[in-house]
């Protein structure tokens, strides 16, 4: 049995992830809006259809996450091209191998740059 009340609350986790208001879901995912008020609200449960709908939609939701709150939200996939070995901004003192920051340059959209020198 779903829990109306901990499926409201995943369902405005998604919200303020994608920043949707209620009507904007509703949109997205093709429901009318007074679904998600209903749902938000606690008054109805939700379909399979909608749970389709919103797992269809917004393919890293996870449909057990959504129905049972097991997992996580947003699916996080492993990226096997992260680089482990680049600098970070706190080094290990311990470790004379680290690499160490000595310049950091913010470019902005306006062609103007900052530099930032240890």
């Amino acid at each position: 049995m779903i829990n109306n009340t901990s499926f409201a609350l995943r369902i405005k986790e998604i919200m303020d992830y994608y920043e949707l208001s209620a009507s904007l879901l509703a949109d997205k995912i093709g429901v009318q809006r007074s679904s998600i008020s209903h749902i938000l609200s606690g008054r109805n449960k939700p379909s399979l259809d909608f749970v389709l709908k919103v797992t269809n939609q917004f393919s890293d939701v996870d449909i057990y996450w959504l129905l049972k709150g097991v997992g996580n939200f947003p699916q996080v996939q492993k990226d096997e091209t992260l680089n482990t070995n680049a600098p970070t901004l706190f080094s290990n003192a311990n470790n004379e191998n680290d690499k160490k920051i000595q310049r950091i340059v913010v470019f902005y959209n306006d062609g103007t740059f900052d530099e930032f020198k240890k």
